[in-house]
């Protein structure tokens, strides 16, 4: 789905995931589900791009729904796959600590897990090569991102900026839907492992100049990254 110019969602408020399609290439942050693997391929067609273009995935962080089809592309299209060194053993492996699941409802929840299983959810292959980034790094891919460390959710959960597309991409550093609850508006993301370092983070998004702020769930916030760091600590 096309956002703006040369930016595009895969997957939808549940999961997403996104494209920035540049002259000089692609680059992917986050790889969604294992099943996004086809949303990836449909897009490509209807922007006329193919696989090759794609230079490098960058993940937010290193949760199961984040990296779907990321080891896919690795290994089918010598893609490298980017992640903060923090998450670097969490992708490699599927480890993470055990957190509190916090409020759900029934039904988003029930929506959440019908729809990940839809998209062979329980079928992740981890990430067996990955290259680390570090806090502040400029990445040379497309776009030109840079890596913003916002420690919390998990240890290397960053924001990828990408001023190219005017955008600011946040994993789930926060949210704009509740996966467990269904409630809509910016707000903390559930899973966290540290939830106090999640919301003291979101100070590192109000010097970012972008127009989008694009979360792992939900929908895409149109605004800025320090208007919505403001509207999650209120929530």
């Amino acid at each position: 789905m096309k956002i703006a110019p040369h930016l595009h969602r895969l997957g939808n408020d549940i999961v997403a995931s996104y494209l920035v399609d540049l002259p000089e290439g692609i680059t992917l942050v986050d790889a969604g589900l294992p099943g996004h693997w086809r949303d990836l391929h449909r897009e490509l067609d209807a922007i006329g791009r193919p696989l090759s273009d794609v230079r490098g995935v960058v993940l937010t962080h290193g949760d199961s729904d984040h990296i779907g089809f990321a080891e896919r592309l690795r290994r089918e299209a010598g893609v490298p796959v980017l992640v903060h060194e923090a998450d670097a053993h969490r992708v490699r492996t599927g480890e993470k600590p055990k957190v509190s699941m916090g409020p759900a409802r029934f039904g988003p929840m029930v929506g959440f897990l019908a729809y990940s299983l839809s998209k062979n959810g329980l079928r992740t292959r981890y990430v067996q090569d990955v290259v680390t980034v570090t806090d502040g790094e400029t990445l040379d891919l497309p776009g030109r991102p840079v890596v913003v460390g916002l420690p919390g959710h998990s240890p290397g959960s960053i924001a990828v900026h990408v001023p190219a597309v005017d955008a600011v991409f946040v994993g789930d550093a926060l949210t704009t839907r509740h996966v467990l609850t269904g409630r809509e508006g910016a707000q903390p993301a559930p899973f966290t492992d540290d939830p106090a370092a999640a919301l003291a983070s979101l100070e590192r998004l109000a010097g970012i100049e972008a127009s989008w702020v694009l979360p792992g769930h939900g929908t895409p916030w149109h605004g800025s990254p320090g208007d919505i760091a403001a509207a999650v600590r209120a929530a």
